[in-house]
């Protein structure tokens, strides 16, 4: 399990950006089950759409790509969060992508995330976000983990 703090020191996104509230489990090469709480108070909803909130769908796709970042970073490091300083998180491609019910405000959003396969750097995904255990998206990512450029 990895509270915000340790998703902090993997990822470099922040606020609005971090989508990854919490991981709830984490097989290393396999899983990632984490989520993110839709609140009420996030700055997209102030434009989309201010009398029927629905959480974007390129926001859930991020935060699916965010937890297969954090899946890919610790497969390839262990626990070693200082070289996380090092690294980034590139995705080379998104595919088959579907939206099958909104998410609104209140909703939990976990991220179901799993290993295809994996060649040194890159990483595929199959990934999936539930509400309730309802699937709300999924998508099928890839990734490449890189040195991070001064």
């Amino acid at each position: 399990m990895m509270d915000i703090n340790i998703i902090k020191k993997i990822l470099p996104h922040r606020y609005p950006m971090l989508l990854v509230d919490r991981v709830i489990e984490l097989k290393e090469n396999e899983s990632i089950l984490a989520y993110k709480n839709v609140t009420t108070n996030e700055e997209i909803f102030n434009g989309h759409f201010p009398d029927q909130p629905i959480y974007p769908g390129v926001m859930i796709i991020e935060g699916m790509a965010q937890a297969g970042g954090l899946l890919g970073f610790i497969s390839m490091s262990g626990h070693n969060y200082e070289e996380a300083k090092n690294k980034i998180v590139y995705f080379m491609t998104i595919d088959k992508v579907k939206f099958r019910i909104p998410v609104v405000p209140g909703d939990r959003l976990e991220y179901r995330v799993s290993v295809i396969k994996s060649k040194g750097a890159v990483w595929q995904f199959d990934a999936k976000a539930y509400v309730d255990d309802k699937m709300v998206a999924e998508a099928e990512l890839k990734a490449m983990i890189a040195d991070r450029k001064e």
